[in-house]
C-alpha cells in the first residue's frame, strides 16, 4: 500500500472521528496524512528496513497509528476504519473535495437526505432540497452548488505534488532495465504543471519486450489498457494513467520536444517549421522526405532558429518569440534558493522543534531559516500570545548562540506568521512586531468578502509599517478552494509601492501565486518569496515545487529574495 492510499484512509479517519465529536484524533490523523504525503520515502519500505521504530519516527506517528499503518501494510485493510465506515457509508473524499462541504455537513445531509455521492449531492442541491433543512438555506445551498461548479472543472486532475514522486519511481525502475538508455517523463510533468492528467515517459530500449513485461507488472499497476511493441498503457492504483513510448535514439529529441510543449506551444513551432518549407512531428524535423533532425531537442530547436528553452515555460505565452530574439531569462535554478522564510515549530501547530527545523535546513543546504509560527488570535493553528513570542526569540537567540560557537552554519531568524483580520489590521502590537526579522501575515478566515473588501483588506496590512510577506496570497487551495475575489493587479502595485514581498507557498496543494500571478510580478517589479509552509521538517523538501512554480513564472534571482544572501536580503526587509 502506498503513502497516498494510506494517507487517503487516514484523512477519511480523521473526518469520521469529527462527525463524532471526537477531541484531537481528528488534528493526529489530519497531520499524519499530510506527512506521509510529503514523505519522500514510502512508508512500507521504511516498516521493512525498521519495523514500528521506523514508522514512529514519522512526524505525527505515535504508537497507536504506527499499529494502524502496519496493519494496512500487511493486510491491505484497517479494522477500525471500516468499523468508522460504516457509521456513515458515504464517498467520503470525493464528498470532502467541495468547497463548504465538511464532516458534519456530509454527516447531516446523509441523516436528512441520505447522501452518499457527489451526484446525490448535485441533485439535491438542484432541486431545493438542501435549503429546506433546518440552519443550511439558500446561502448554503448556493455555495455548495458553486464549489460542485469549482469541483467539475478539475475532475480527472491530478495535484502535481502526488503524482511526481510516483512518475519518478518508474524512471527508477524502468532506468535498472538491462538495455534501457535514456528515461524521461514528459508532457505536463516534465512543465511542472500545478495538476496532472497523465503520465507518458519516453525512452529508448535495445529489449522493447523485456521494458514492457516489467512495466505492465509494476505493483501499482491496476490495469493493463493497451500493450504493444513501442507503447503500453496502464491504469495505476491511484487512478491515474501511465504510458511507455519506446523510441530510436535518433528520434528521441524530438518526440521529446513534441511531447513536452503543451498544445499552444506545439502548434507555434509547427506553424514555424511550415513558414521554412519544413515538417516537424514527433518523428523528426523534415525537408521534403530529408530528414535534418531528432536526436535531441537543441537540434530541432536551432533548425526553426531559436535557442533551447527550459520545459517549464513551454506553453506559448512569449518564450517562442523570446528563444528567436535570444532574450529569454535566466530562470531560477532548484538549487538557487538560500533559506525557507515560512516553517512552523511545535511553538504553534508544528511537529517538530526549533532546532530541529534549522538542523533539517542546514542538510537542505539552507544559510538561514525563518520561524514563522502562527501568533495572535488565531486559537485554530495553536497562535502563540506576546508572552510566548518573546520566549520563543529567546530561545532563538539562544540556539543561534549555539549554532555559532558549533559551526554549524545557518542563522535562524525570528519571524512570526500574523492573521490579517476582516479590517486588515495585524493581530499582533508593534512592540512585539518590531522584534522580529520578518512578519508574515496571511488571510486565514472570511475567504468570501466581496472584492473591493478583500481587496482593502490586504492593501490596508501591505501598509503596516511591521509587515514585510504577505503569505499565500490568493488563498486559492487546488481542487478545493479558488482563490479570492480581489484586485490582484492593484494589489501588487501596492506591495511594489510599500516594499513588501508576495509569498510563492510552495505546498503542492496551494502553489499560490500561481504562474500567471507571477509574471504579474515580474513584469511589475514586485519582490517575492518562496516558502514550504512546513509544518513538519519533511515538508522542508517541497520547496522544488515552489521552485517550479517561480520558474513557469519567468521569475529570476533578482526576483526572489531568499535566493539572495542574508545581509542583502534583510536589508531590504529593513528599508520598510
Amino acid at each position: 500500500m502506498t503513502n497516498l492510499e494510506i494517507a487517503k484512509i487516514f484523512r477519511e479517519m480523521a473526518a469520521l472521528y469529527e462527525m463524532q465529536e471526537v477531541q484531537f484524533k481528528p488534528r493526529a490523523y489530519e497531520r499524519v496524512a499530510r506527512s506521509l504525503e510529503s514523505l519522500g520515502k514510502n512508508a512500507a519500505d521504511l516498516y521493512q528496513e525498521g519495523g514500528l521504530s521506523a514508522l514512529e519516527k514519522i512526524p505525527g506517528v505515535g504508537r497507536g497509528i504506527a499499529f494502524h499503518i502496519e496493519e494496512l501494510l500487511k493486510t491491505g485493510e484497517l479494522k477500525i476504519y471500516k468499523k468508522l465506515k460504516k457509521s456513515v457509508p458515504v464517498d467520503l473524499d470525493e464528498l470532502l473535495s467541495i468547497e463548504g462541504v465538511g464532516p458534519k455537513t456530509i454527516q447531516i445531509l446523509y441523516k436528512k437526505l441520505k447522501i452518499k455521492s457527489v451526484a446525490d449531492l448535485e441533485a439535491a442541491a438542484l432541486s431545493g432540497k438542501i435549503a429546506k433543512i433546518p440552519r443550511f438555506g439558500e446561502q448554503s445551498q448556493k455555495k455548495i452548488l458553486k464549489g460542485l461548479e469549482f469541483h467539475k472543472k478539475s475532475h480527472g486532475r491530478y495535484l502535481l505534488g502526488h503524482i511526481l514522486p510516483i512518475s519518478r519511481e518508474i524512471e527508477t525502475r524502468l532506468k535498472k532495465i538491462p538495455g534501457v538508455d535514456k528515461v524521461q517523463t514528459a508532457g505536463s510533468i516534465r512543465r511542472r504543471q500545478e495538476t496532472i492528467g497523465d503520465i507518458d515517459t519516453l525512452i529508448t530500449a535495445k529489449h522493447p519486450e523485456k521494458v514492457m513485461e516489467i512495466f505492465t507488472r509494476m505493483p501499482d499497476v491496476l490495469e493493463i489498457i493497451s500493450r504493444g511493441q513501442t507503447k503500453t498503457t496502464v491504469r495505476l492504483k491511484f487512478g491515474i494513467q501511465a504510458d511507455v513510448r519506446i523510441l530510436p535514439p535518433e528520434d528521441y529529441g524530438a518526440a521529446l520536444q513534441y511531447f513536452t510543449g503543451d498544445k499552444n506551444h506545439n502548434i507555434e513551432t509547427r506553424k514555424i517549421a511550415i513558414k521554412k518549407g519544413l515538417k516537424l512531428s514527433e518523428y523528426g524535423i523534415f525537408r521534403g522526405k530529408k530528414k535534418l533532425g531528432g536526436k535531441t531537442e537543441e537540434e530541432i530547436y536551432k533548425i526553426l532558429g531559436m535557442k533551447w528553452m527550459e520545459p517549464e515555460l513551454r506553453t506559448a505565452s512569449g518564450e517562442i518569440e523570446a528563444a528567436q530574439k535570444n532574450t529569454l531569462p535566466k530562470i531560477i535554478g532548484y538549487g538557487d534558493v538560500c533559506g525557507d522564510l515560512h516553517v512552523h515549530t511545535k511553538w504553534s501547530e508544528g511537529l517538530n522543534t526549533i532546532e530541529e527545523m534549522a538542523l533539517a535546513g542546514k542538510k537542505l543546504g539552507y544559510k538561514y531559516i525563518a520561524i514563522s509560527d502562527h501568533v495572535g488570535t488565531l486559537r485554530v493553528a495553536h497562535a502563540m500570545d506576546e508572552k510566548k513570542v518573546l520566549q520563543q526569540i529567546k530561545e532563538i537567540d539562544r540556539l543561534n548562540a549555539e549554532f555559532t560557537k558549533k559551526k554549524i552554519g545557518i542563522k535562524i531568524l525570528k519571524s512570526a506568521e500574523t492573521n490579517i483580520s476582516v479590517d486588515g489590521d495585524i493581530d499582533l502590537p508593534h512592540k512585539i512586531l518590531e522584534k522580529l526579522d520578518i512578519v508574515l501575515a496571511g488571510v486565514h478566515d472570511h475567504f468570501n468578502l466581496p472584492k473591493e473588501k478583500m481587496t482593502a483588506r490586504i492593501i490596508r496590512a501591505i501598509k503596516h509599517p511591521n509587515v514585510n510577506v504577505i503569505v499565500h496570497p490568493t488563498g486559492r487551495v487546488i481542487f478545493q478552494r479558488p482563490a479570492f475575489q480581489m484586485d490582484l493587479d492593484k494589489i501588487l502595485k501596492v506591495a511594489k509601492e510599500f516594499g513588501v514581498a508576495m509569498e510563492i507557498n510552495a505546498f503542492f496543494d496551494r502553489l499560490d501565486l500561481r504562474d500567471e500571478d507571477i509574471r504579474k510580478a515580474v513584469g511589475l517589479g514586485v519582490k517575492m518569496v518562496i516558502n514550504t509552509d512546513a509544518h513538519n521538517k519533511n515538508q522542508m523538501n517541497l520547496m522544488g515545487y515552489g521552485i517550479a512554480q517561480a520558474r513557469r513564472g519567468w521569475a529570476t534571482g533578482k526576483d526572489i529574495l531568499n535566493t539572495w544572501p542574508l545581509p542583502k536580503m534583510l536589508d531590504w526587509f529593513k528599508r520598510k
